[in-house]
């Protein structure tokens, strides 16, 4: 349920509604917007019987949320939500890249990217230091050894740094090193995990899982928030399919969808979405002409010797080309790149 208060409505009049709440043991989310204040409850709404909470000076009407979702939905939040994560803001007028290697592999590796993404306008490096593979025999990253090449990186170059966690272990040491946390499309359904991400507050990026629909993907952003986190960046990186031709089916319509549905930031991964590498840049054009607030982009100094995803990889020269065709299209939509 939410509790839309009325335009002129007082601080004290919101706190008296707030106060309320709290003493029935209610949680509280107070979302404060252009023209009113919208209150979110949080908690079996039996408790609101016999209350006096509909003719509370300052309070317009009570509105039910009948999505399985809650917090997520745009029915608890009208206003689109920006991350702010140590001052660059994710889903805001700017675009969000993300870019680099989908493994960390080395120090002359991860570094080499690094500087030249940086020159790029790029604003946050990923790479893997734990790896989920389909093939056990797959190399499945450096672990703690990559999160250390990763800090070094941001402290050389200043880039915020993402890193995807597999475990509650893997978190853990994760949140020592890096700026935000991946959920992976593998476990964007390991609820213990996102429960414990939520706890831990840290921004997360939450791919779509490999087979899950949207509001699958939205219940598991719940999760996430329901334990107190709303640092939260959607990633579409495509849906398994009976095509055959690319690696995932790329669902670009979900970024609309979700922006009518959440309030959340979208973007969009068009490297796991295709898995071809001269189908990334045209995939992130149609991204961003959909909508997204950013890209996420598989970059490597040499496709041909990644231990990891090497045909969807751009090379330097691919990505910077990326980039010129992005900032050709960002000023229509009226939104910007980073310089």
């Amino acid at each position: 349920m939410v509790i839309v208060m009325k335009s002129k409505a007082t601080q004290d009049q919101i706190n008296n509604v707030e106060k309320l709440l709290k003493d029935l043991g209610l949680g509280v989310h107070i979302s404060v917007g252009s023209e009113r204040t919208i209150i979110g409850v949080i908690g079996d709404k039996r408790k609101l019987a016999n209350t006096p909470l509909e003719i509370m000076p300052g309070v317009e009407r009570l509105v039910p949320i009948v999505e399985p979702f809650k917090l997520v939905g745009k029915t608890f939040k009208p206003e689109s939500s920006i991350i702010n994560i140590k001052g660059i803001e994710v889903g805001g007028r700017s675009l969000a890249i993300i870019a680099g290697p989908c493994a960390v592999e080395s120090e002359e590796q991860i570094m080499e990217t690094a500087i030249f993404l940086k020159s790029q306008g790029v604003q946050f490096l990923r790479g893997g230091a734990y790896k989920p593979r389909t093939s056990p025999y797959s190399f499945q990253g450096l672990g703690e050894e990559g999160l250390k090449l990763l800090a070094q990186v941001r402290k050389e170059t200043g880039l915020l740094i993402v890193s995807e966690v597999v475990s509650h272990d893997s978190l853990e040491k994760a949140m020592e090193y890096v700026d935000v946390v991946q959920i992976g499309a593998r476990n964007m359904q390991n609820f213990d995990l996102l429960q414990r991400v939520g706890r831990s507050k840290m921004p997360v990026i939450l791919k779509r899982g490999l087979s899950s629909n949207i509001e699958e993907w939205l219940n598991a952003a719940e999760y996430i928030m329901s334990e107190g986190n709303y640092n939260i960046i959607l990633c579409e990186r495509g849906i398994r399919t009976f095509e055959t031709h690319t690696r995932n089916t790329l669902d670009l319509s979900s970024v609309p969808i979700i922006k009518e549905t959440s309030h959340l930031p979208i973007i969009v991964d068009p490297s796991h979405g295709t898995g071809k590498w001269n189908l990334v840049t045209p995939m992130a054009r149609a991204g961003i002409a959909a909508g997204a607030d950013g890209l996420m982009i598989e970059v490597h100094p040499n496709p041909q010797v990644a231990l990891s995803d090497g045909n969807q990889s751009l090379n330097f020269q691919s990505f910077s080309t990326l980039m010129d065709e992005i900032r050709k299209i960002a000023p229509i939509l009226k939104r910007e790149l980073p310089i």
